[in-house]
């Protein structure tokens, strides 16, 4: 795999503005190692090689374990994770389908507040935009240092 155009770089004012959606979220409702989690999940969805690396490396200096990395795609059938975290991804999922049913946006609404909703809802949005970038433009996964982007 081979870069095809430095984002960083030559994407300056574009991913500056999500840089700011990531600012906000970080300091938003949802608890660091939730949106660790969702990051990872939607980036495994999409097949994003690059934030699968970033995320992984950010979800374990926080402290998350392997186990629980590794059971994510398949997070309904493990016991790893909390009620909170199972309504997050299974609503974090249906956001990035483009396809959220009433069922589990009631689910979502009785463990969230309306604030943590929409913070939930954006981080996916986040994430999607991300990960369709690195994607397109070919960042190499593994390069990522913990903390790079601040």
């Amino acid at each position: 795999m081979e870069t095809r155009l430095n984002l960083f770089e030559q994407g300056q004012k574009a991913v500056s503005t999500l840089f700011g959606i990531s600012g906000y979220l970080k300091k938003g409702t949802i608890e660091a190692s939730l949106m660790e989690l969702i990051n990872f999940r939607i980036s495994q969805i999409n097949n994003c090689g690059y934030c699968l690396d970033m995320h992984s490396k950010e979800a374990l200096a926080a402290g998350e374990t392997t186990q629980r990395l590794f059971g994510l795609s398949v997070w309904r059938e493990t016991p790893y994770f909390t009620q909170r975290e199972r309504v997050a991804l299974a609503l974090a999922e249906a956001v990035n389908a483009c396809d959220v049913p009433d069922e589990i946006y009631e689910i979502a609404k009785a463990e969230f507040t309306e604030q943590e909703l929409i913070d939930l809802t954006l981080a996916v949005a986040a994430i999607n935009a991300w990960n369709r970038l690195n994607i397109t433009f070919s960042n190499v996964p593994g390069t990522y240092r913990v903390g790079q982007f601040g």
